[in-house]
């Protein structure tokens, strides 16, 4: 794995926003940062071939034009220019497998419609080895909200997602919102119960479970202040309303032989449809 975070280019302003972000993520991280563009190579010019009839002109432009405006922005920051003759879906898979993640645009529509992805982000995030941040056009303004929020289902280990959330806020300096989603479960309580005795049954298991899950990771970052919440709704509702004031909401996708096929859970599809701020997407076990 290299040192780096790499951004997909396409030349749209929602990629150009998400090589903002990376560059400023990169930097905080002290890493470098990868401009990638992936297109089939149409015709390789000869070494006499005036710019005009080279046809793969505007796919150098896009990562040129890029480059230029990051630099500007960011003189210290090591940026690399990565132009790749492959189909993009490949290119990017490649690029997350060597990077310490991998940042992408979206086309955002309206709350009713459906996230834009399409097949080769859906893909992407689905098979990429290492966390991939989703956002839109718009979302990156800093200083805005000044904290981040990760969604914790409690079930089996989540370390790489934890340790990605705990670094993110530690290099950000902003207070981590841990969040945890669970319905009360009707169904195991006892027939004189009530509904107020099964929530807080269900509230005060919930939250014994989130502590020790936390409690190594508050002592192997002490200095990350960490809010947590345990909410009674479904777990998706619950990651989404949290995100709703946070500059990050980073979420957990376990990881599926390939034989499965591609698998993205309720939590990650209601958080890339609909969180109001960039998402991360981070693979564990």
């Amino acid at each position: 794995m290299e040192q780096v975070v790499t951004v997909g280019l396409d030349g749209s302003a929602e990629s150009l926003a998400a090589a903002h972000w990376a560059a400023d993520e990169a930097e905080r991280r002290e890493l470098a940062l990868r401009l990638t563009h992936a297109w089939i190579l149409l015709c390789p010019p000869t070494p006499d071939s005036p710019a005009a009839d080279d046809q793969n002109y505007w796919s150098k432009r896009i990562v040129h034009d890029a480059h230029t405006e990051l630099a500007r922005d960011h003189p210290k920051l090591t940026i690399i220019e990565d132009l790749v003759a492959d189909e993009a879906e490949a290119a990017l898979l490649d690029a997350a497998a060597h990077s310490r993640m991998l940042v992408l645009g979206s086309r955002g529509l309206d709350r009713v419609a459906s996230f834009f992805l399409g097949d080769i982000g859906s893909h992407t995030i689905a098979r990429a080895e290492r966390p991939v941040v989703l956002m839109r056009a718009g979302q990156g303004a800093e200083g805005r909200r000044r904290h981040v929020v990760v969604g914790l289902s409690l079930h089996g280990p989540q370390d790489n997602l934890l340790e990605f959330a705990y670094v993110t806020a530690f290099t950000r300096d902003v207070p981590l919102h841990a969040v945890h989603g669970r319905k009360p479960d009707r169904a195991h309580a006892a027939a004189r119960d009530t509904e107020a005795d099964v929530a807080r049954d269900t509230a005060e298991r919930a939250r014994q479970e989130l502590d020790e899950v936390l409690r190594p990771w508050r002592e192997k970052f002490p200095r990350v202040r960490v809010v947590d919440e345990v909410r009674l709704e479904s777990p998706a509702r619950a990651v989404v309303q949290a995100a709703a004031d946070s500059d990050l909401l980073m979420v957990g996708r376990r990881k599926h032989p390939p034989a499965l096929g591609l698998r993205l859970g309720p939590v990650v599809q209601a958080a890339v449809h609909h969180a109001d701020c960039p998402v991360a997407v981070v693979p564990h076990e």
